[in-house]
Formats: structure tokens, C-alpha cells, sequence
């Protein structure tokens, strides 16, 4: 699919991949901790690893030999899902959906000390952004799907006003 959410989405896997990058991006780098961390089954941890690794997200490291053990450490790409991982981070927290006391992770600037949080910035000024200023248009890889569906979204909006 000409898409470049749907081919991160693909990247990842499902939600026990980003699980996992989320888990590296924290500090965890062994198949046990993964697993008492997300619950996950084995079959499924051991598929979702390949796929990160064959997606070149994670590598394997090996740090143990008879037997052979292996830590998981992300790529420079792996790196990349971080400021999905914040975004996703924002969103629920403020939905809020488990009515917890407060979010349970907070991102700081590790200088200062002081939390940051993502937000809109136009390109060329570094001006913050509204989210009602914001509008999608079609990149130079569009194809004709992704052309039919802006089009489709703009004809929405001129019926709807």
C-alpha cells in the first residue's frame, strides 16, 4: 500500500510489536523480560521478534554462549517509532481509559529535568500549530488511492459547510 503509516503498522507487526519496541525503548533487552512484562505468549514473542528484526526495527545480540542467548537492542530505525510511542503516550493519557491517578510514564528533558510533550510546529517558523490549522495534502509519492482518498475527505468538507 502506498502509505507510510500503514507500512510502519506493517513494520511493527500488531499491538505485541509495538509492546515489544516499547519495552527496548525503556531499557529491556532479554526475551524473559519481555515476557514478564507484556504477558505475551511464546510463540507469539518469538514471531513478533523475527518480524521487528526481519524489518530491520531490532537486532540480536548475542551476550551468552552454551546455551546460546541473545539481547535485543534497536536500530537507528527501532529509535524512529519513539515519537510514535510518545504520541500514543499523550493520547492515552489524556483519555485516560484505565481512570488512573496520573499518567503512568512521563518524558523529560533528561538536561533540565523539566516533562516535554509532543506538539504541531510549522516547518519553517517553529511556530506552534493548532490542530484545526492543520490539512493533508497529497505528497510526490501519492499514488491514486491515497489521491482518491484526500479527494474524497475535501468533498466532505465542501458538502458539509
Amino acid at each position: 500500500m502506498t502509505c507510510s503509516i500503514a507500512n510502519v503498522l506493517d513494520a511493527l507487526g500488531d499491538r505485541w510489536g509495538m509492546l515489544i519496541v516499547r519495552d527496548l525503548a525503556l531499557g529491556l533487552r532479554r526475551y524473559d523480560d519481555f515476557r514478564q512484562s507484556t504477558g505475551v505468549t511464546h510463540a507469539t514473542l518469538s514471531s513478533r521478534l523475527k518480524t521487528l528484526e526481519d524489518n530491520g526495527l531490532i537486532e540480536r545480540r548475542l551476550y551468552q554462549s552454551r546455551p546460546d542467548r541473545y539481547e535485543y537492542h534497536l536500530t537507528p530505525r527501532g529509535k524512529d517509532i519513539g515519537v510514535v510511542l510518545m504520541a500514543l503516550a499523550q493520547v492515552g493519557d489524556v483519555w485516560n481509559l484505565a481512570e488512573l491517578d496520573g499518567p503512568p510514564l512521563k518524558f523529560v528533558d533528561a538536561r533540565t529535568g523539566h516533562a516535554v510533550r509532543l506538539a504541531l510546529v510549522d516547518a519553517e517558523s517553529g511556530e506552534p500549530l493548532a490542530s484545526p490549522d492543520l490539512r493533508v495534502e497529497a505528497g510526490l509519492g501519492a499514488d491514486d488511492l491515497m489521491h482518491w482518498r484526500l479527494e474524497k475527505t475535501r468533498s466532505r468538507r465542501g458538502d458539509a459547510q
